[in-house]
């Protein structure tokens, strides 16, 4: 396998980082609350609501994948980047292209979504 480029990499991980900070995503705070304008009418309360549930999902989903790229930085600074964290073998350039702060190959990322899937199941 040829050898990965981490200063290239740190380079993105760092920019991403900067655009989820930068977005206001995380500091926003609109969405999550409710004027008293809004408490007479139960539609705009559901609406409301509805609202609150997708900045929160937005912004869990932003935190992740801060976390994700932070952790992908501590691994270029270990010498780690870019092997698996389940089996260690290399992750795929084509993959680390397309999410650099990924931790898992395609199989093992492909395992852990199935598990997710059947731990979030309903029914």
């Amino acid at each position: 396998m040829a050898t990965i480029d981490t200063v290239k990499f740190k380079k993105e991980l760092l920019q991403h980082k900067a655009k989820i900070i930068n977005s206001g995503v995380l500091s926003s705070s609109d969405d999550l609350t409710l004027s008293v304008e809004d408490l007479p009418d139960e539609t705009d309360i559901a609406a409301n609501v509805v609202s609150q549930n997708v900045t929160f999902e937005i912004k869990n989903k932003e935190l992740a994948k801060l976390r994700a790229i932070d952790m992908a930085l501590h691994r270029i600074d270990k010498g780690t980047y870019g092997l698996c964290e389940e089996c260690e073998e290399p992750i795929s350039s084509k993959r680390l292209e397309k999410h650099p702060w990924a931790s898992l190959c395609i199989t093992h990322a492909e395992e852990h979504e199935r598990e997710q899937k059947k731990f979030f199941k309903v029914g």
